[in-house]
């Protein structure tokens, strides 16, 4: 004779597999977006209409991924025309102070100096883009770990003389004068020295032209953090 199983036991088993895979969904407790990095450009090469231009990206890319109601900023150093330039902006200074998450709810970083610590998860797995869709590293092709940033490794600007263009002219150039400098997301170069893996300071572009960050494996992607 079969034996019946008990109705009580069916619901709980339903409730458990229910549960299951409602916290698969929301992984690391589902904290919301905070960090992605740009999965476009803005198609213009290191010309993203200056630096409020690179913010409204960041704010449009962020709204259609469904978390337009945070104030977001782009990680972008502007450079001054001198070493005290007191208008000079300083990446580090215009992302809040974190935490910092991804699309698929990782920490990235706790704090601004957690950022620019070695400790940081920013990393090939956890620097995705909006939707969550890993960016390619320097081994794929298209290599797009090139990040536009403007900075030095501790997030500061660059002044202006002894260096050349660091910013593509503060976000405004196009074509092939200038340059501007980068990191790499996936912490990968081609020699193993600390800039060659640095996320947000490892070499300028050739030019500012789309064809010039290209040849260095660059797309004209940045990374974008939630303010407040």
């Amino acid at each position: 004779m079969r034996s019946e199983i008990p109705t009580w036991v069916v619901a709980l088993s339903s409730m458990a597999i229910f549960g299951c895979a409602t916290s698969q969904s929301q992984p690391d407790g589902g904290k919301p977006m905070t960090f992605f990095v740009t999965s476009t450009g803005s198609g213009k090469g290191g010309d993203l209409g200056g630096i409020d231009g690179a913010d409204q990206h960041c704010q449009s890319l962020a709204k259609a991924a469904g978390a337009g109601d945070r104030n977001w900023r782009a990680y972008l150093s502007t450079q001054g025309t001198a070493l005290n330039d007191p208008k000079v902006v300083h990446a580090r200074d215009r992302i809040g102070p974190g935490p910092w998450y991804n699309a698929k709810g990782v920490l990235v970083a706790k704090s601004v100096d957690d950022l620019h610590s070695p400790t940081n998860n920013l990393t090939h797995q956890t620097a995705v883009d909006e939707k969550g869709a890993m960016v390619n590293g320097r081994t794929e092709k298209p290599s797009n770990h090139d990040m536009l940033t403007g900075s030095r490794p501790d997030g500061t600007a660059f002044p202006g003389a002894p260096f050349s263009d660091m910013t593509c002219g503060n976000w405004t150039k196009g074509g092939s004068e200038g340059s501007a400098m980068t990191g790499h997301h996936d912490r990968a170069g081609p020699i193993d020295h600390a800039w060659a893996m640095s996320w947000n300071s490892a070499h300028p572009t050739r030019g500012c032209h789309p064809e010039g960050l290209r040849s260095s494996g660059g797309a004209g992607l940045f990374y974008c953090f939630a303010a407040k």
